[in-house]
């Protein structure tokens, strides 16, 4: 278009130069001085030469038309020459490009889901040509746009609404694939697809919260009853742990009581009165009275 715009200025100031010369010197009157004449045609023979060069710049690929048609001949990155006002260039992005748009949609049990989506993509470099002569420079309004759309609509209705949440990176992988071949049929090579976020309806939400805080309530009074079954168990183990720690002591003091009646003797339990005793005769009153300690005679006094 600029390329059409700079040839056609030159041309209609040349040929209204020419037609008022024309007209002048019909008239008798001096005619137009030739130096005039040489601006315009300065300017064609800039803009032929400007015509002639096309610079295509790094992640770029020129598709090269002649009067209008695709020749199928490519120019890579750099400076390149072209016939001028004869053949054109579409120079077309081939790298990376973002795509993000807002898609909505239809789970499997028929609720609404919203979400926004991102893609990257690029452009074939070697089938630029076909896509030019195909569908032209507006492929990503025409072909990308509609085809996410399309993805994530056949990935909700996969899926119920729960699932879509708690399988969000399946149904991505099953999105991206849809628009791997669907894409590719028109050379658009799909590298990522991202789905940022999911948004449902308000009914749906409360529902969901409504059960979470059901699931919430049911776990709490689990929990009661597991620690309430295991303060019981603790109580029943140390009250049994108690009545055997009786029966061991009372066991050990009847063996001991058992030990010491077989094993002491008179003389034994004269000893330990002996031991006790503070040295004190007990006062005593009344004839016979004795002392409490019998001392056992020797046997050469036995035998007086």
């Amino acid at each position: 278009m600029l390329e059409t715009l700079s040839l056609a200025l030159p041309l209609v100031l040349l040929v209204a130069l020419w037609g008022t010369n024309v007209a002048l010197r019909s008239s008798g009157r001096p005619g137009i001085s030739p130096a005039l004449f040489a601006i315009p045609i300065a300017g064609i023979v800039l803009a032929g030469l400007a015509g002639a060069v096309v610079i295509v710049e790094a992640g770029h690929v020129g598709v090269v038309t002649r009067f209008g048609a695709v020749t199928g001949v490519t120019f890579e990155q750099g400076l390149h020459y072209k016939i001028p006002f004869v053949e054109g260039v579409w120079v077309a992005d081939v790298r990376t490009q973002k795509e993000q748009v807002d898609a909505a949609a239809a789970s499997r049990d028929l609720q609404e889901v919203k979400s926004t989506i991102a893609l990257n993509y690029h452009l074939d470099p070697l089938e630029a040509p076909q896509v030019y002569r195909d569908i032209g420079p507006l492929y990503k309004q025409r072909v990308v746009d509609p085809a996410i759309q399309e993805a994530f609509k056949f990935a909700t209705a996969q899926f119920n609404a729960e699932e879509l949440i708690t399988k969000r990176e399946t149904v991505k992988n099953l999105a991206r694939d849809f628009l791997k071949e669907r894409l590719g049929n028109f050379n658009v090579i799909v590298e990522e697809l991202n789905i940022v976020s999911f948004e449902f309806s308000r009914a749906f939400n409360d529902a969901i919260e409504a059960k979470q805080v059901a699931a919430q309530s049911v776990l709490e009074a689990q929990n009661v009853r597991e620690r309430t079954r295991v303060e019981a168990e603790t109580r029943v183990i140390a009250a049994d742990g108690e009545a055997q720690a009786v029966l061991v002591r009372a066991k050990a003091a009847s063996e001991a009581q058992q030990i010491q009646r077989s094993t002491l003797s008179d003389l034994y339990v004269q000893f330990l009165a002996v031991d006790k005793w503070d040295g004190k005769l007990p006062t005593v009153t009344g004839t016979g009275a004795v002392p409490f300690i019998q001392i056992p005679a020797t046997p050469a006094a036995a035998s007086r």
